[in-house]
């Protein structure tokens, strides 16, 4: 093995040698076309964000009132940082999107799923089979998690535990 690596040596001294260096420095030799062209376009996507965050942070605090208000005094000199990695969350989540070529399903994906679940409930050898094998109790948890989800639902659409607020 020491062989080895005293034989390599002097051949990756050579290449190291006759490399050149890339800097990426604004020092360095010149400008580079390449990298100035990237600052630049960090600079627009910032002050995009800054933008697009001025105006999220705008609409909260009238959808807010003075909670929001207090809320916001509350991060201080913490809420540009804040929302500026949100921002940087939003964009990440958006080349996601893009990469992995993520979609809503397509209207024939939904409607076979509807028919299954159609024929399902209307058979009654379905039915006897899940009181059979025990399944039935799991199907009664989902009907009670999306009776409780359709509750919450409601309760954050008419911004009331109880009854609608009439003004």
């Amino acid at each position: 093995m020491s062989l080895l690596r005293q034989s390599a040596r002097p051949a990756l001294r050579s290449i190291r040698q006759n490399k050149p260096t890339a800097r990426f420095s604004s020092s360095s030799f010149g400008s580079n076309p390449q990298v100035e062209a990237a600052q630049k376009k960090a600079q627009e996507a910032l002050a995009s964000a800054q933008q697009t965050a001025g105006k999220v942070l705008q609409s909260a605090k009238k959808f807010a009132g003075p909670v929001g208000q207090r809320a916001g005094s509350l991060l201080g000199s913490y809420r540009q940082p804040v929302v500026y990695n949100l921002s940087v969350f939003r964009e990440i989540c958006k080349q996601i999107y893009r990469a992995e070529g993520l979609a809503p399903p397509s209207v024939a994906t939904v409607r076979s799923a509807y028919e299954t679940m159609w024929s399902r409930a209307s058979s009654r050898e379905f039915w006897q089979g899940a009181v059979r094998t025990g399944e039935i109790a799991r199907i009664g948890v989902y009907a009670v998690e999306a009776y409780g989800i359709f509750k919450i639902g409601e309760m954050i659409g008419r911004r009331s535990l109880v009854g609608y607020n009439i003004n």
